[in-house]
């Protein structure tokens, strides 16, 4: 008699505290320069993906990857010898590190505060005329640099197994970045600041 006693506590017990430990994130939206980066760099569309590792139930680790589509407004060509290849820029943002994760209505809700560190990167890229061709571009300019972020996320599961979910997170980096001439950024080291707000879709298992 006691040990059912026992197994009846236990179980809601264990019903509580179980919960997915992988995440993978998709996500879409848009990124905002601030800081010196105003009047140089433009809002622009973005896309991301990220990875999350629930090791406890109020604690997740994070790495991420986003890119921003042509903020700097590069609109350049490059000769070769197929004609005109088109030159444009992308930003790229690698986020790592971790979040504190408060679970409401028994999981279904997740509500998250987390940051890190982050690895920025601005790149002139080319755009390639043909499969058949891949042409070096010498007039490519890139900048980059370390800095940190924050985050604040929101997620809700659509399934009853909350193996799906649809959610929204701001992310604020801040960052030094330096190297080359970039659009209207001068080749010299600034202080970067952006926001994220991207639309998420997450599978857990």
């Amino acid at each position: 008699m006691r040990a059912l006693l026992l197994l009846s506590i236990a179980v809601p017990l264990l019903a509580q505290t179980s919960f997915q430990k992988h995440y993978v994130t998709i996500g879409a939206g848009a990124g905002l320069p601030s800081g010196q980066l105003t009047g140089l760099f433009r809002n622009v569309s973005g896309a991301g993906v990220n990875y999350g590792y629930r090791f406890q139930k109020n604690l997740q680790a994070d790495v991420g990857f986003e890119t921003l589509f042509g903020a700097a407004g590069v609109r350049d060509f490059l000769s070769t010898d197929v004609g005109y290849a088109r030159i444009s820029d992308r930003q790229y943002f690698l986020p790592f590190g971790g979040r504190a994760i408060l679970p409401l209505g028994e999981g279904r809700v997740l509500l998250s505060l987390g940051g890190g560190g982050a690895y920025l990167r601005y790149s002139e890229r080319l755009k390639q005329p043909s499969s058949y061709y891949n042409f070096q571009c010498p007039d490519c300019s890139s900048r980059s640099g370390w800095g940190s972020y924050a985050l604040a996320s929101a997620s809700y599961a659509i399934d009853h197994y909350q193996m799906f979910r649809l959610g929204v997170t701001a992310k604020a980096y801040r960052a030094h970045t330096d190297g080359g001439a970039l659009g209207l950024v001068p080749g010299i080291e600034t202080r970067d600041r952006w926001l994220s707000l991207f639309v998420n879709f997450t599978v857990s298992f």
